[in-house]
Parts: structure tokens; sequence; C-alpha cells
């Protein structure tokens, strides 16, 4: 969850730099680093087979559609609005495990997902600076939660069929492939400078590259939206980074809506 929520924040530092930019090198650095992480630890990291590489392709898409409609959001709305209905992601990611992988989701923990949204609906519903620009970010937003809910399924389904460091290298760097070329368009001449460099090698290490590689082990291990709830706390550690080291500073609502969803969180646990 910490990793996660450094995210935001790099792709804040890394501007002026356009979003397809970003999230295409952000998933090609993220790809790399695993597989370093893979030498790293002594383990020879393989590709997967050649007849796999369709189905991955279809997983990198979906996993570039994610990354890049919440990149994008952030250049239209708020750390808050745009975090808060990404992690709408819970009701994606239970009903894509449903349809895709047969997994039931017991109706005792439902109440805390419901609980998690209801926190996420407080902190938008109750914006006092919405205007159309605001709204076409919560769009994007919601855009991306609904990839994520796919992209969910996608890495649970791959738990017995694939080693995790190869699924993970292997979904970030098709990611970056489909993204490549809308990203070197976007390019704009002089965007790129030591700073937005050394945002994009963070953004691709750490919220990447190691967090969302440790979200993929965990969907091994627990149902998809367990998972997903409890990272829809990269909500209060976004916010609260964003206060810290940006300014943005919250309102209100934001404050009582992150504290509604980290009750649903624990509700979910139970």
């Amino acid at each position: 969850m910490f990793a996660f929520s450094t995210s935001a924040v790099f792709v804040r530092w890394a501007a002026p730099l356009h979003s397809l930019t970003i999230t295409a090198a952000r998933m090609l650095l993220g790809s790399l680093a695993v597989v370093l992480i893979s030498l790293a630890s002594k383990r020879r990291w393989r590709p997967p087979p050649r007849s796999e590489w369709p189905r991955y392709l279809l997983y990198g898409l979906i996993a570039a559609a994610h990354f890049a409609f919440y990149v994008a959001s952030l250049a239209y709305t708020t750390i808050a609005h745009s975090l808060s209905i990404t992690y709408t992601a819970p009701v994606w990611v239970t009903l894509s495990a449903w349809l895709f992988l047969g997994e039931p989701f017991p109706r005792k923990k439902w109440p805390g997902v419901v609980v998690v949204v209801i926190g996420i609906g407080v902190m938008t519903g109750f914006e006092p600076t919405l205007d159309a620009r605001m709204v076409a970010g919560d769009l994007m937003a919601l855009g991306s939660a609904i990839c994520f809910g796919l992209y969910s399924a996608a890495g649970r389904s791959q738990r017995e069929r694939t080693p995790l460091l190869t699924y993970a290298a292997a979904v970030y760097g098709c990611a970056g492939l489909w993204l490549l070329l809308p990203g070197w368009l976007a390019y704009r001449p002089g965007a790129l400078t030591w700073a937005s460099a050394l945002a994009l090698v963070g953004a691709g290490v750490i919220p990447l590259g190691i967090g969302h590689t440790l979200y993929n082990a965990a969907l091994r291990r627990l149902h998809p939206t367990i998972v997903n709830v409890i990272a829809t706390q990269e909500v209060a550690g976004g916010v609260l980074l964003g206060v810290l080291l940006l300014g943005e500073v919250p309102v209100a609502s934001t404050v009582v809506g992150a504290a509604v969803a980290l009750a649903g969180v624990a509700w979910a646990l139970v």
C-alpha cells in the first residue's frame, strides 16, 4: 500500500511530460525493474513461452488502459478524486472474478465493500469545486477502475500457470509496448528534464515494479476483492503524500471519506 501511495506524487513530478509519455515510460521501466529484481534474487528470469504471448498482449492492453486512464485523470482532477474513484475498483474486481474466474465473494463481506464505496462517494460527492474539467478527470478515473477489475482477474488467473516475476515483467512490458507509439507521438521536445526523468524512474520502480508486483503476489493467495479492498488505502496514503509533498490540501469531506473507507476495509477483512 505504501508503494502504491507514491504513484500520484511521482506522476505530478514527471510534469510537463504528457500523460501517455509518462505511462509508456513507467510501464517499460517497471518491467525492467522486475527483471532486475529477479536477477538480483539469483533466479534466472525467463520470458513466457511463445504460445502465451497473445494472452500477455491482451493482459498488457488491459494494464495499459488502466494506467493510462489513471495517469491522464491526474491532469484533470485532484489526487483525492482520481484515487477515490479509481478505488471503486472492489466492485469491478468482484464482478470480474465472478464472471471470468467463477469465484463467488462471501455475502457477509459485501457490506464492507459497500462501506468502502460509500467512503469514496463522500470524498467526491461533496467536492465544492466540481467543474467540467474535473468531471472529465473523474470519468477517466472510472475507466481506470473498470480496467483495474479486469487487470486483477487476469493476475489471479495466472497464479498456477506462470511464475510471479515472469508474469509481472511480461504484462508491464506488453503494456509499455502498446503505449510506446502514442507516448512517443505525445512527447513534447524539452519536456524531459532531470527532475522528470528521476520521477519516471521512481514511478516505474516503486509503485509499479514493487507495489503492483506485490499486489499480483497477493492475488495469488487471497480473493481478489480482499486484496483490492486493502489496496484502496492508497487513497489515504496518496492524499497524505499530496499534502506533504505537493501542498494539495483535501477538503473536510475527503478526510471523512477516507475514514469511512478504512472502516469498510476492516469490515471486509473480518
